[in-house]
């Protein structure tokens, strides 16, 4: 008998692209796998945004390459990657949430979160898929999504929609890629205090149904996806795909 060995949670030799990686949960997935050991691109749209997270990873002796793009225009994407080399890992962060009644939700607001959550996901992953695919050295595609792409929420009736369409499309591109090596898994977290939604959290009404309905009885920190985002992207997970983590406190348990 042989003492099996655990597989490496380390991503030296990898390289990363990291979508809406300058704030909030995409800056913490960027940043831990560059503690990990990959080489990684962060991408967003404001160039200002993208300096002022790479100086902060740089003062913790992390490298993160910025790369000004806007996901939802495809000319921009092709071009981007064109200069990129080959992907390892491709983590998808880029989101938009406009919550309101159901009955009050405009077109606007419905075509602005689908662009993003659901069209330029779908997309990006499908041309990095591609290259993937042709380097033929497997890969890891993560979607950040939600506890919303599993249960409803007052109010976030066109977030739940692209959410849960971010579920079905982490499922089928599972099937379809899996002979390439090429993994694809949803990471979904509850509410995590951030810049973004500490205004929302701060309404003591909506703070106290949020703190109701985690069963660790605490909000999310940004730590708390770095961990399960390191071993989504790595050899740990390597029979992992077209699996949902979620990071919700027992949100969904019930």
């Amino acid at each position: 008998m042989t003492v099996p060995q655990t597989p490496s949670f380390a991503l030296h030799r990898k390289r990363a692209l990291v979508t809406g990686g300058s704030r909030g949960i995409g800056f913490a997935a960027a940043v831990a796998l560059a503690q990990a050991g990959a080489e990684v691109w962060i991408a967003a749209r404001d160039p200002q945004a993208l300096d002022k997270a790479a100086a902060l990873a740089a003062e913790h002796r992390l490298t993160l390459h910025p790369l000004t793009l806007d996901i939802t225009r495809s000319r921009e994407v092709e071009r981007a990657l064109t200069g990129l080399p080959d992907l390892d890992i491709l983590v998808n962060s880029a989101g938009l949430a406009r919550h309101q009644p159901f009955l009050e939700v405009s077109e606007e607001n419905f075509d602005a979160v689908m662009a993003l959550n659901l069209r330029a996901t779908f997309f990006v992953s499908q041309r990095v898929a591609h290259r993937m695919r042709a380097a033929g050295k497997g890969g890891s595609i993560v979607h950040i999504s939600s506890q919303m792409g599993h249960v409803g929420g007052p109010e976030r009736s066109v977030y739940c929609a692209s959410k849960f369409a971010l579920e079905g499309l982490t499922r089928t591109m599972a099937l379809e890629l899996g002979d390439a090596g090429i993994r694809v898994n949803t990471l979904c977290p509850t509410f995590i205090e951030t810049d973004l939604s500490r205004p929302a959290l701060g309404d003591p009404d909506f703070r106290r149904y949020v703190l109701d309905n985690i069963k660790l009885r605490r909000l999310g920190r940004l730590e708390d996806i770095m961990g399960p985002v390191v071993f989504l992207a790595s050899d740990a997970a390597g029979m992992i795909t077209g699996s949902a983590l979620l990071v919700d406190g027992g949100w969904t348990a019930t």
